[in-house]
């Protein structure tokens, strides 16, 4: 099997760390490696470098290049633009099935945490073993939820129709993004699982679907396979790649493929999506209460906080609660849990003032 890790966000929710020339997935958020290099190291135990391939913009090329070396420089897919995660996908599936177009390929994310990495890897041949048996088809990986999330999307399963090794397998319904609280408690009592956005698939599959729901993409990425390996590659791609239209996976593929072609693997990964700051600390956190620091951090007659200092200034806090505090070199970031969205649209308005440097 063939693995797609993708790497290319610019992680706005996780300002001031995570900026456009240094976005999350290469900063030492968890431990003393970037999520990125986490990502890899969890994968290499059972997978071949040669099979991993990493999907990034194309203004990235000289940090990633360096930032993970086991990985063959031509396994590397480079974006010449931020076209959403649709023809993302979409572009890497056709630079990878232009030499294996029915080899099982499973779609992955440069910035999650995932807890339980053996059962990770067993999931993951557990979808390539579906895939095998039924190449055209699509298999989704839940995380059994644990809470209910408004910031996530959700996968409706339908009938069990089988169970390996304590791990249940499902057909599916659909997928809802970013529920309303309601929904979100109902979807939990009923037992739906949370979506990371990893899947397993063949490329051929996958164009497939491309041609019949996003006709202009297919296209585009017809000729853009059909020049790999040419020296024509670059300018075809420079081309065409910045005229597709921006569009998510879901809205493009997901919500529109015949579900009885898809199957979800549910399963406990101790998995988190930690792009944004209040998703870190829960990932982290032993109890809801728990304060969670790192770096030279002093906190008294507080919970439920999340402390991040990346200087050598003791930061200190007395009386907090549900609070973030992020310290970097230049900018202190202070809010409550519940105002990290607001994050996002902060950072943006920085831009064409003094202060677009910080961002």
């Amino acid at each position: 099997m063939n693995i797609a890790i993708f790497a290319g966000g610019a992680g706005t929710r996780l300002w001031p760390l995570s900026r456009q020339n240094t976005p999350k997935q290469f900063e030492k958020i968890v431990g003393e490696k970037s999520t990125l290099q986490f990502t890899i190291d969890r994968l290499v135990s059972d997978f071949r470098p040669s099979n991993i391939y990493i999907s990034t913009g194309r203004r990235y090329k000289d940090v990633i290049l360096d930032h993970v070396p086991k990985i063959p420089k031509e396994n590397f897919i480079f974006e010449p633009s931020m076209q959403d995660v649709g023809p993302a996908v979409g572009l890497s599936v056709a630079v990878i099935g232009e030499k294996h177009p029915n080899t099982p390929v499973a779609i992955l994310w440069s910035d999650h945490f995932v807890k339980k990495e053996r059962r990770f890897r067993e999931v993951l041949r557990m979808g390539e073993e579906i895939v095998k048996k039924n190449p055209n088809s699509l298999v989704l990986i839940g995380q059994r939820a644990r809470f209910a999330n408004q910031n996530l999307g959700w996968i409706e399963l339908g009938k069990q129709i089988d169970q390996k090794r304590g791990t249940k397998i499902f057909n599916f319904k659909r997928i809802v993004y970013r529920p309303s609280l309601k929904d979100a408690e109902e979807f939990l009592k009923k037992g739906y699982a949370w979506n990371p956005g990893y899947f397993i698939t063949t490329p051929a599959f996958l164009l497939s679907q491309f041609k019949k729901f996003s006709p202009d993409v297919w296209k585009g990425l017809v000729q853009i396979q059909n020049a790999v390996g040419t020296k024509n590659f670059n300018s075809i791609l420079e081309k065409i790649y910045p005229k597709f239209e921006k569009i998510s996976f879901d809205n493009a593929i997901l919500e529109r493929v015949d579900p009885s072609q898809v199957f979800v693997i549910a399963a406990d990964l101790g998995w988190s999506d930690i792009g944004a700051w209040e998703a870190l600390k829960e990932a982290l956190e032993l109890s809801s209460e728990e304060n969670v620091t790192r770096g030279k951090v002093l906190i008294n007659d507080s919970s439920d906080n999340l402390v991040f200092n990346y200087t050598d200034q003791l930061a200190v806090g007395i009386d907090l609660e549900n609070m973030v505090v992020i310290n970097t070199d230049d900018v202190l970031l202070i809010c409550q849990k519940s105002s990290v969205p607001k994050i996002k649209k902060l950072v943006e308005s920085l831009a064409g003032t003094q202060n677009e440097h910080l961002t």
